[in-house]
């Protein structure tokens, strides 16, 4: 599993590379847009990189990344700051 290249909520002024404004959302409009998530807090996981408001995968199928809610991640993810990610 991982995470889909998806519109994504519009976080500021602009979107990561290979989306557009659509209204509230980023939408991928090239065929190279790989998955973005919304960056919670300083950092962004591993294999991925922060581009603005935004972490971008580094590659087209990157571990799945979920935000991390309380104290732990659920079974079967590891805790990256504030993120889990699939084991």
């Amino acid at each position: 599993m991982s995470n889909p290249v998806v519109p994504i909520q519009k976080v500021g002024s602009s979107c990561p590379s290979g989306y557009s404004t659509q209204g509230g959302m980023c939408v991928p409009t090239s065929s190279s847009a790989k998955p973005a998530i919304i960056k919670i807090g300083s950092s962004c996981p591993s294999g991925w990189s922060t581009q603005g408001a935004y972490c971008v995968a580094n590659s087209s199928n990157p571990k799945h990344v979920i935000p991390k809610v309380g104290s732990s991640c659920p079974s079967g993810y590891s805790t990256q700051g504030s993120y889990c990610v699939k084991t």
